[in-house]
């Protein structure tokens, strides 16, 4: 996976310290989860597996956000709930958090826990992608 121009293109929109704290989000991306896909999908990086989305990160007022669309369900502890779906999240505040966190296992648990968010408005409801 290489990350694309429309990624870069976001990454410029942020400041220098949030750059490269994308940098190194991406790089755990692409080392962990190299089959995933990454784009900008509702204005943010994304990245899918199969089409369904597991990993993002943004920038709010209150920092970078990492989301993990099926973190509700991983067994890794660490993660805050997010939403009224599956999804939870995570706010580095720096390079250094991501070494302190358990980053790069959420990564490997977000292949195996997958809630089907591809489908949910065809479906109507959330169901799991996974058996889990």
């Amino acid at each position: 996976m290489t990350i694309g121009a429309d990624i870069r293109e976001y990454q410029q929109t942020l400041s220098s310290e949030d750059r490269a704290l994308c940098a190194a989000l991406d790089a755990h991306i692409e080392r962990v989860l190299p089959e995933a896909e990454g784009k900008i999908w509702h204005r943010h990086p994304v990245w899918f597996l199969d089409g369904n989305p597991i990993v993002g990160y943004h920038r709010l007022k209150t920092g970078l956000r990492v989301l993990f669309w099926s973190g509700q369900s991983f067994s890794t502890q660490g993660l805050a709930k997010s939403g009224t779906f599956q999804a939870a999240e995570f706010y580095p505040q720096d390079t250094d958090a991501l070494a302190e966190s358990p980053f790069d296992q959420w990564l490997l648990e977000s292949r195996d826990i997958q809630w089907d968010y591809k489908n949910i408005v065809k479906k109507k409801r959330l169901e799991k992608a996974t058996s889990f």
